[in-house]
């Protein structure tokens, strides 16, 4: 059965979830009376058009946070793993892989994926603002969750640079994936969480492959406006 979609585009629903994360920090700062540093750190490449209107509307640094899925070797779709540029790395539970993998081939695919992260992260750091995550609110984005490995590995990451706070920030994902998701955060906000999920580009009316150059300008036009 076919269904709206839930957003135009990644810029439309970056904004919408920009709202929500604003009032969550002003109401966090009434409450406690301590007003968050925020910092962005994007998942490139499709979360940095999502993370802009958000570093826009909190004025604050937009930066990234590269994570990768680590492919089957026969299936470059199936994520076996997720792996970040610094080598911090997720394994899928292998009881709930259909496949049997043995330790050389599992390195194999480890190291392409490191690669393939460094060089995107050395790619995008000439736009990125100097930012120190020690005591700040990181907020992760991506465009949308669908296995969370990404998401995750990214988030384990970032706890070592003893933040004040790690939120997971999406503008979608499955309702299921939410219990396994709240242990690699302190606070997660969603925008939808619809029964019925397919994949992430289906919520959108338009989502196309959003490639490194124009990912790169994204991260260009917002360090400069701040």
């Amino acid at each position: 059965m076919l269904h709206t979609p839930l957003f135009e585009n990644r810029t439309q629903a970056g904004e919408e979830l920009a709202r929500v994360i604003y009032r969550v920090l002003t109401q966090q700062t009434i409450n406690s009376g301590v007003k968050p540093i925020p910092i962005v750190y994007a998942l490139p490449r499709g979360g940095i058009p999502v993370a802009a209107p958000i570093a826009r509307l909190l004025n604050c640094p937009l930066t990234v946070v590269v994570a990768k899925k680590i492919s089957h070797p026969d299936n470059p779709e199936l994520a076996i793993g997720a792996v970040t540029a610094a080598g911090d790395v997720l394994w899928n539970q292998p009881k709930l892989c259909r496949w049997k993998y043995t330790s050389r081939s599992q390195e194999t695919a480890l190291n392409q994926a490191i690669n393939q992260a460094q060089a995107l992260e050395a790619y995008f750091s000439s736009a990125c603002p100097p930012a120190n995550p020690a005591g700040a609110t990181i907020i992760l984005v991506d465009d949308g969750i669908a296995t969370g490995m990404t998401m995750a590995v990214a988030a384990t990451a970032m706890k070592k640079l003893s933040p004040a706070a790690v939120w997971l920030c999406a503008p979608v994902a499955p309702p299921e994936l939410l219990p396994w998701l709240q242990q690699w955060c302190d606070r997660m906000i969603l925008l939808e969480t619809p029964a019925i999920f397919r994949s992430v580009s289906s919520f959108y009316t338009e989502f196309y492959q959003v490639e490194t150059k124009e990912a790169l300008v994204y991260l260009q036009e917002a360090s400069t406006k701040r």
